[in-house]
């Protein structure tokens, strides 16, 4: 049997003029209970109610009013209700109060999304860092250890189990975990870079899938790659970053493709931190493809909160020409809206509506993509060595060659190839023996 919850979303009133934001992108407290329900359900719980409550403030000490607070307690205690998500940030003294009066475990929005991404992660590196989120994120709460919680939910995850007795008992065995996980972590950080080291030295530029949790980027990875990503219609259904070599239908050219962790509003500043490492690969693409759910109605708020992570990690998101926005799910849409959407795209270089699930669009993306790299690569004229087989071949695989003209003089071959600086470069590191012929004519 699993554990019966309710979920809650604390909405504070407020003036409608204070309701949107610049772009629009305006938050409504029933799509916003629809989000938390959503996280809940990610975590394998049997969800017995769900409300948007009102309020003038917050309580210091409870959130709600006494009245609500003591109705919300007769309907827990009615419904057999064991955990009650608040989907805002809940102080320790809250969360302390409110489980006192409604006798069942109270869990705040950073600490479902700790729970899911402990269940989500699939690398050590993940694990790792979900732990350090965890840990950090319980050093100024007191936790107990919700035994029949844990019984019925397998003692899997943080929201009761083994462990948490220990924490909660002894703050300097706390402080050694998080301390050892830090060294381990920085082991982890450091054979990812070598990883990565050894990625700069092949040719393939890197494109980086982004987005709101749940936009469809591991639906749309499966479809480039034809891959077996777990692609679920779930929130955080990815967490670590999965990377495969795609070929660029019409030039030829290679890149690697790479999906990473959903995106989400109010992202715990924790998990933010910890994932950082995770995030990495966005920071060393050469190209974002920021994938949004067009047909959510929320899709605007969902634009601002991934470009203001992106800020976070350092992307200049104001630089759109590194930015390339995919516009999913089409295929949702009512028609009048779905042609205004592919009108909208054909006329924005910078957008491509498509349908990760159907296909539709794909042709289109892949074209911009290739056209994105185009640009980066200029026309070069090269003089090969006609016994050069190896390099020949590798700028037939690698390069864009234009034109080929033998030269029974000099027994060179004359090519016109597309490169870019990075492909050139690598060009020249991998046959060394060009620079003493002079490869570039």
């Amino acid at each position: 049997m699993s554990t019966r919850a309710c979920v809650l979303h604390p909405a504070l009133k407020r003036p409608a003029s204070a309701r949107a934001g610049e772009d629009g992108a305006a938050r409504d407290p029933r799509s916003r209970l629809e989000e938390a329900v959503g996280l809940t359900e990610a975590i394998g719980v049997d969800i017995v109610h769900a409300a948007v409550v009102p309020l003038d403030k917050v309580k210091p000490g409870t959130v709600f009013g006494e009245g609500k607070v003591d109705e919300l307690a007769e309907l827990i205690h009615d419904r057999e209700i064991a955990l009650v998500v608040i989907d805002s940030a809940v102080t320790p003294v809250q969360q302390r109060n409110l489980e006192r009066r409604w006798k069942a475990k109270v869990v705040d929005r950073t600490g479902l999304i700790l729970e899911i991404f402990g269940e989500r992660a699939a690398t050590r590196e993940g694990a790792l860092q979900v732990e350090l989120a965890h840990l950090t994120y319980q050093k100024s709460r007191l936790v107990r250890s919700w035994t029949h919680l844990e019984r019925q939910r397998g003692g899997t995850g943080f929201l009761g189990g083994p462990g948490e007795t220990q924490i909660e008992a002894d703050r300097r065995v706390l402080a050694e975990k998080i301390t050892r996980l830090k060294k381990q972590l920085d082991k982890v950080a450091r054979t990812r870079e070598e990883h990565r080291k050894t990625r700069r030295k092949v040719p393939y530029p890197v494109v980086a899938l982004v987005g709101y949790t749940n936009a469809g980027k591991s639906t749309l990875f499966n479809t480039m790659t034809r891959a077996e990503v777990v692609a679920k219609d779930m929130l955080f259904a990815t967490l670590d970053p999965t990377m495969r070599a795609i070929v660029l239908p019409g030039t030829g050219q290679r890149i690697i493709l790479s999906d990473t962790v959903g995106f989400i509003s109010d992202l715990p500043v924790e998990l933010v931190a910890a994932f950082r490492a995770t995030l990495e690969e966005v920071l060393e693409a050469d190209l974002i493809l920021h994938v949004r759910d067009i047909s959510h109605p929320e899709t605007l708020a969902q634009r601002a909160d991934v470009l203001g992570v992106l800020d976070e990690l350092g992307v200049d998101t104001r630089a759109q020409s590194e930015i390339l926005e995919v516009l999913n799910k089409i295929d949702r849409l009512p028609e009048p809206e779905r042609e205004a959407v592919a009108e909208r795209a054909a006329r924005d270089p910078s957008l491509v509506a498509v349908s990760a699930l159907t296909g539709e669009g794909m042709d289109a993306l892949l074209d911009a993509i290739a056209g994105f790299f185009r640009k980066e690569r200029r026309l070069r004229h090269l003089a090969i060595p006609a016994d050069a087989g190896e390099a020949l071949a590798w700028l037939y695989r690698k390069g864009e060659v234009q034109g080929s003209t033998p030269d029974e003089e000099t027994g060179e071959i004359h090519l016109d190839v597309l490169l870019s600086e990075k492909e050139y470069g690598q060009l020249l590191k991998e046959f060394p023996s060009l620079l003493k012929v002079g490869s570039e004519a």
